[in-house]
């Protein structure tokens, strides 16, 4: 008996060698991090005359800068930040303005950011914008963006194109249109009206064209749940904060359906195909740039889970990556499964003339995710999921 108390004894005394440093680690990380913004994310855009880079956080940040050369680079501090382990901390622009894009976590408070570019001291500029989507981002914009007294190896034969787009704002002389309007983004001083300017640069959404599907509706409940939660109806509701969402970041949004109906005008005497070609025809007429079908997957075993973003077969590459943008977006903040990006032969994105997919956002027939897709915060996370990704795809 005794043999077998002290055997215990050793065996807690082994698990605790282990457990103890690894809960005290997880317990000053915790502490460290309180209170810090997390970065979240990392995106570029090139264009003829301009490269932006945008970092995402969770939180409003604030930034410092500065150009050290040899070789020539912009660093940009962000203070009282943590760098998430899911960003990719360096990303190969190779554009007419930037070199590569390098992230780190700096010290325990401190992101920094290091961009590589040969850009006049006047070609650059950094901002913040807070609200929207993304609720803290620090916008890095390369290139054409004013007249350099440096002319530091930069070379723009469309320099002369942008500015008569900016005078019919202002009817003055041809040379005062760009220092009235440079110093607004940096000093931001009618912040209203730059962040309307901005988004559509950052986001891609302002003035985009998207049709959004809730899945079923009416006579067709879809899946239903263990406790008896519909298919139709937590897609609609997704789909109508969806619509919130991206509605509040300038984009023009279409629902195939915003109520518990039918999209055909037969209505529940439609045929399956007559049914979804419905919904085919809203993005077709209206010129929608994406279409995004809401669905909720079913399995017969409940244990089957995840998230998954189809697109068609033999459709193309944007589709594919607009599929993969939305499902990373919904795990990203779900927190559920990945059940990878798979190509169908579904109708809807199969006979829809923009990038277009049908997302599976979780397993209704799991008793867990119907309870997490039944709630409020399901809801709302899954519809900002699916809007981070559109986010992303214009991005």
């Amino acid at each position: 008996m005794r043999r077998m108390i002290i055997r215990l004894i050793l065996v807690t005394l082994y698990m605790m060698l282990f457990t103890l440093p690894a809960a005290a680690a997880d317990a000053d990380f915790g502490q460290r991090v309180n209170g810090l913004a997390e970065v979240t994310g990392l995106r570029v855009s090139t264009a003829s005359n301009k490269t932006r880079i945008v970092m995402d956080a969770n939180k409003s940040v604030s930034f410092k800068k500065m150009v050290l050369s040899n070789p020539e680079r912009v660093v940009v501090d962000i203070p009282k930040a943590w760098l998430s382990p899911k960003v990719k901390k360096e990303v190969n622009v190779n554009s007419r303005f930037v070199g590569k894009v390098r992230m780190a976590q700096f010290d325990k408070q401190t992101v920094r950011l290091v961009i590589e570019t040969k850009v006049g001291k006047n070609n650059y500029k950094v901002f913040t914008l807070n609200g929207g989507t993304v609720p803290g981002r620090v916008v890095m914009d390369f290139g054409d963006l004013g007249a350099d007294s440096s002319q530091a190896k930069i070379n723009l034969p469309g320099t002369t194109k942008p500015k008569p787009q900016a005078q019919p704002q202002k009817p003055a002389p041809e040379v005062k249109p760009a220092p009235t309007t440079e110093p607004t983004p940096q000093t931001e001083t009618k912040p209203a009206d730059d962040t309307d300017k901005e988004l559509d640069g950052i986001t891609g959404l302002k003035g985009r064209k998207i049709t959004i599907d809730p899945g079923h509706g009416g006579s067709d409940s879809g899946a239903i749940g263990p406790t008896g939660v519909m298919e139709k109806s937590v897609t609609l509701r997704v789909a109508q904060e969806l619509k919130r969402l991206l509605v509040a970041e300038g984009a023009t949004v279409y629902m195939t359906r915003d109520r518990d109906t039918e999209v055909s005008p037969k209505g529940a005497k439609a045929s399956d195909i007559e049914e979804l070609q419905a919904r085919c025809d809203i993005p077709n007429k209206n010129g929608s740039d994406v279409f995004v079908s809401i669905h909720m997957d079913s399995f017969s075993n409940g244990a089957a889970k995840g998230t998954t973003g189809y697109y068609y077969s033999l459709g193309s590459k944007r589709s594919r990556d607009l599929a993969d943008k939305i499902r990373a977006g919904v795990i990203d903040q779900l927190g559920t499964q990945s059940r990878g990006t798979q190509s169908c032969n579904f109708y809807v994105v199969k006979h829809t003339d923009m990038p277009a997919t049908l997302v599976e956002v979780a397993f209704i027939s799991n008793k867990g995710e119907e309870q997490l897709m039944n709630s409020e915060e399901g809801i709302k996370k899954a519809a900002q999921g699916i809007a981070d990704g559109i986010a992303d795809f214009f991005g």
